[in-house]
């Protein structure tokens, strides 16, 4: 099972009276931070795509340009690139020549994203916020097949028999399909035989196991083979040395950003018995001491029927660059031994 981190390189603001520091700072540690996941043998690091205040990556390409230079064998890939929003050409070329920059490390995870604030920046309607998706996906798939392509659709002008340059270094550029708990999209994504990344961010993990059978029965009904149909796992979590230590650091800037998100989605705000629950053996969050969070997560993997891939994000709890760089090597040198060996 691959290891590895995700990251909406999150801008370190002033928080409860710790000082924050500069978003070139911010950006300059998070590259810091890939090199060090790719220095103790992590398989994969991702970037998110939003637009708000709060985060850097609203051109995730750059970052993970920027990292396939400083960095030798990790993967790098987006998490997620928001399809919907973008020009499937332009997505496929980016990610095209970082697969040559990075000499065959690039891949994509693409979604229709869970913030809808690309739609208006865009010039999107968000009532045509699934139907854009599926179109650019099966739009993307075509170019990354083929390199002369001829298509026609609803939002975007018509190709004939157009060239798309540059092709990728690798044969056949990996591509999943980022989904939160909605069973068209385990549906869609089986049916179209492409892998799958699972965004576990709340709630006991095991009720994703019906929908990811979904997929697969999706996926072989379509005539694809059960080995490609690979399922991989994004979840909120931190390691520290104890379980104490984890929560201590990852608790309270956990609850204040997810009590913000919650006011603009009209949740209630997160509580510590809610955290708790969540930090528990059933609960979503990866939370806790190497062995704790390594055993978690091969239960996850038997509640979905087998996962192949699992990546932590971090950067949700306004921690130091100090503690997610501790984490990283916790999770490159205890963790995934663990994992892999389980």
């Amino acid at each position: 099972m691959e290891i590895g981190i995700d990251s909406f390189a999150a801008s370190i603001h002033s928080y409860e009276g710790k000082p924050g520091i500069s978003n070139a700072n911010s950006i300059e540690q998070l590259l810091a931070r890939m090199v060090l996941a790719d220095k103790v043998g992590l398989d994969v690091f991702g970037i998110g795509e939003h637009h708000r205040k709060e985060f850097l990556d609203s051109a995730p390409t750059i970052i993970l340009a920027a990292a396939a230079a400083l960095t030798k064998r990790i993967k790098l890939t987006s998490a997620v690139t928001v399809l919907s929003a973008a020009d499937p050409v332009r997505v496929f070329q980016n990610f095209a020549t970082i697969d040559l920059v990075s000499k065959g490390r690039a891949e994509m995870v693409v979604g229709r994203g869970s913030f809808i604030e690309a739609f208006p920046l865009f010039g999107l309607n968000l009532d045509d916020y699934d139907e854009l998706f599926e179109e650019k996906v099966k739009l993307l798939l075509q170019i990354r097949d083929n390199e002369t392509v001829t298509w026609s659709g609803q939002f975007r002008p018509a190709l004939k028999q157009q060239a798309i340059y540059p092709r990728p270094l690798q044969k056949k550029l990996p591509i999943r399909i980022g989904v939160g708990g909605t069973p068209a999209s385990f549906v869609r994504a089986g049916t179209l035989g492409v892998p799958l990344m699972v965004a576990v961010i709340g709630g006991e993990t095991h009720r994703f196991g019906p929908l990811v059978n979904m997929y697969r029965e999706a996926g072989i009904k379509a005539g694809h083979t059960l080995e490609s149909l690979e399922v991989g796992l994004h979840s909120l979590g931190y390691v520290a040395n104890t379980k104490k230590e984890a929560v201590a650091d990852y608790f309270p800037g956990y609850a204040a950003n997810f009590t913000k998100i919650g006011k603009e989605r009209g949740w209630p705000p997160v509580t510590r018995a809610h955290f708790d629950a969540q930090a528990g053996p059933n609960g979503a969050l990866l939370v806790g001491s190497p062995d704790e969070v390594a055993e978690k997560i091969l239960c996850h993997s038997q509640s979905l029927g087998g996962i192949n891939r699992v990546t932590f994000q971090m950067d949700a709890a306004d921690l130091s660059h100090e503690k997610m760089s501790n984490a990283i090597e916790l999770l490159g040198n205890m963790v995934a031994p663990l994992v892999k060996a389980g």
